[in-house]
């Protein structure tokens, strides 16, 4: 990349920054209403969208914003500061593209979906959080497809979303158990969501779970088939494209814990002894999150990376390290500002509840200390 390229990209990447920033009081009125409603985030969206933000990181050729992965990151990352739901539920919709894009550079495939996205400012749905290696689902092979019936949970941003990217177990004839991926439009007949998403925290992010009933996915939908319970080479990518966007989100709250705390304690007049050493507790945290999730940001590469069987497990370790690094600097937070951070008319309330979801995404702690455990033992 020349210097005057360079230079036009940080350009451009501080225009989306910035414009976050002048959005960013109605995002965090927006959202603190539905926090409190434990509604879906839409006004945000509808903010995000019509500014291009869903569809900022598909290259230009495609007709996308040409936002680098990196720069996606901080924009999650700065949306975080003003509302974790609304940056979560958006960090869900990239990290699909995310995996899309790479395949494009790479493979030369995907084109076609991209610009769909594109042309029609699509929402993306995902269910890889509690899919994993073996999926759920039935699916009966029929004319021209399968039926398939699921019951997905966690699906963020469905409330709004146009595309469900899935997978579901098939027990083929001749090859045996097998795991099929595939999108479908969520207006399918068939597809319903639940009222059921009443947390502790995200409660913005439209996490509804999506049920499937006799869904009609023809032949031509499935994008991967791969053997029921196995690791396949591809989820490399899917990892190493999906957990950097998703902790970005986090570290923002990490952030934004530390900011409402110093503005706090600046102001305090007296102050007892102990604060300051809590205060460089909850410093170190914060440090330790924001470098490990750098090193997770090197690994990705701007997407410019091979998958090998060990990318997978480095990105999936950094991703516990920053997950418990982000706890513990907003379990800090509380700490260090005492009894008043405990009331929901102050925000540490929110980021508190907010930050417990980070330990939830693949892999749980340990779940993945087990998995990188049995990887070394290989």
């Amino acid at each position: 990349m020349d210097i005057q390229t360079n230079k036009e990209t940080k350009s451009s990447s501080k225009k989306w920054l910035h414009l976050i920033d002048e959005l960013g009081e109605q995002l965090a009125t927006n959202g603190i209403t539905h926090d409190h409603n434990d509604s879906f985030v839409v006004d945000n969206y509808q903010l995000l969208k019509k500014n291009g933000y869903l569809k900022a990181m598909i290259p230009k050729p495609l007709g996308g914003g040409g936002v680098s992965f990196k720069d996606m990151c901080e924009i999650l990352i700065k949306i975080a500061h003003y509302c974790p739901s609304t940056a979560l539920a958006l960090s869900m919709h990239q990290h699909l593209l995310a995996a899309s894009i790479w395949k494009y550079i790479h493979q030369g495939t995907g084109a076609e979906f991209l610009k769909e996205v594109v042309e029609k400012n699509l929402v993306l749905v995902s269910t890889g959080a509690r899919d994993w290696l073996d999926s759920n689902g039935s699916m009966t092979k029929t004319a021209g497809g399968y039926l398939v019936s699921a019951k997905k949970q966690f699906a963020s941003q469905s409330a709004i979303g146009d595309v469900l990217v899935t997978s579901m177990p098939y027990n083929d004839p001749k090859e045996g158990w097998q795991v099929l991926h595939f999108s479908v439009p969520m207006n399918s007949d068939g597809i319903q969501l639940l009222e059921d998403w009443h947390t502790l925290g995200m409660r913005g992010t439209g996490s509804q779970t999506v049920t499937l009933k006799n869904v009609l996915v023809s032949d031509n939908s499935i994008v991967m088939k791969r053997a029921k319970g196995e690791f396949p080479m591809f989820w490399n990518v899917v990892l190493t494209v999906a957990l950097p966007l998703i902790m970005a989100p986090y570290i923002g709250i990490a952030e934004k814990a530390m900011k409402i705390t110093l503005e706090k304690l600046k102001v305090k007049q007296h102050k007892l002894p102990h604060i300051t050493f809590l205060l460089g507790e909850m410093y170190n945290s914060l440090t330790l999150a924001q470098v490990v999730y750098k090193d997770m940001i090197a690994i990705a590469n701007n997407l410019d990376f091979q998958p090998d069987d060990s990318i997978g497990i480095q990105i999936l370790a950094r991703k516990t390290l920053v997950a418990k690094a982000c706890k513990e600097t907003v379990n800090k937070a509380m700490e260090t500002v005492g009894g008043q951070s405990f009331y929901r008319i102050f925000e540490l309330e929110r980021l508190f509840r907010d930050v417990q979801a980070v330990g939830f995404h693949t892999l749980p702690e340990k779940q993945q200390q087990h998995f990188t455990g049995e990887f070394l033992l290989e």
